[in-house]
């Protein structure tokens, strides 16, 4: 009888903690397309889910990035908050020190702000970004540097 319980708690453990990571590592939105843009190092995919018009400033978008990818130095005129989904990764202002940031963080890059962000070499990392497009779109500018990206390990 003794190895019977066991039995059970051992196949219905881990039949529920299996059915608790599946539920934990879905997306609640579409990975989207994989971004053919010049403006990131590694594979992006994005998914525009709110375009910002003149109801709705901000824009929403969801970004997951491939383990190391990363996008170039970059401005928002209107600044953005990025709601962390999934992984770790870094986020680093111009003059300041990288941020290692994980799952559940949250972002909140003052308008602009010189900056960049991206997965840490050995995970993959997204986010929900909520940009304010009322003040112009996204100004990008040099890549980041292997240095640069290799200054958080």
């Amino acid at each position: 009888m003794k190895n019977l319980h066991l039995f059970l708690v051992l196949v219905f453990g881990v039949g529920f903690s299996a059915a608790a990571y599946a539920q934990t590592t879905e997306r609640v939105f579409p990975k989207g397309e994989l971004s053919a843009a010049k403006n990131h190092t590694g594979d992006i995919w994005l998914s525009e889910l709110v375009m910002g018009d003149a109801t709705f400033d901000p824009s929403i978008a969801q970004a997951v990035y491939g383990p190391g990818a990363k996008l170039d130095w970059h401005i928002h005129p209107g600044g953005q908050v990025l709601l962390i989904t999934e992984g770790t990764g870094y986020y680093q202002e111009r003059g300041q020190p990288i941020r290692i940031v994980h799952k559940g963080d949250i972002i909140k890059c003052a308008p602009g702000v010189e900056h960049w962000h991206g997965a840490a070499p050995n995970s993959t990392f997204a986010y929900i970004a909520v940009t304010p497009t009322q003040k112009g779109k996204t100004i990008w500018l040099k890549p980041v540097t292997d240095e640069e990206y290799n200054s958080a390990k």
